[in-house]
């Protein structure tokens, strides 16, 4: 199971560029990514959230693509393969992009909503959810934007030691 830590940053894009230095550390088998949502609160109170992953769009490829498998499987036993594909390319794809946009993965977007309308006006706040983490380096490597740590499913002392690595700089 994943632990889930939501990070507060002052500033409208600092989650932004902490997702993408993040991406990277993930590409250096530092962290194990599984899912990362950013939450911006603009000077008027107004809150964005940002989906790392487009389930909609990740549903309707993976369903294109079986969709045209199965439909040319069928197309095959009525000899017109291309039209079996066709079809089940299209009733796939739609069939996905539904299941995609009714699936709730990750980090359960209730909770988003409501801890991004505690963080103040002009700032933003990183959630992510991660299988398998290597602390050291990548609390070193998020440090220079003074990351906050507002909720977390460590454990009380995971917390605070991860809450004195932050200070440290």
């Amino acid at each position: 199971m994943g632990q889930l830590v939501v990070l507060g940053f002052d500033g409208l894009s600092a989650a932004d560029e902490v997702l993408n230095k993040v991406r990277s550390l993930k590409a250096e088998h530092l962290v194990d990514l599984e899912d990362a949502v950013v939450a911006i609160r603009d000077a008027d109170g107004k809150v964005q959230i940002k989906q790392a992953v487009n389930l909609t769009a990740l549903g309707a490829t993976s369903g294109g693509l079986s969709g045209a498998f199965w439909g040319t499987l069928v197309g095959l036993l009525f000899l017109n393969p291309l039209a079996g594909m066709a079809i089940g390319a299209a009733s796939g794809a739609g069939a996905g992009a539904l299941s995609g946009r009714l699936m709730d993965y990750g980090v359960n977007d209730d909770f988003v909503k409501k801890l991004s309308e505690t963080i103040p006006n002009g700032s933003s706040a990183l959630f992510v959810l991660v299988r398998d983490v290597t602390m050291d380096k990548v609390v070193e490597a998020i440090q220079p934007w003074n990351p906050r740590v507002l909720n977390t499913s460590l454990s009380k002392e995971q917390e605070a030691a991860l809450v004195e690595a932050l200070k440290a700089a």
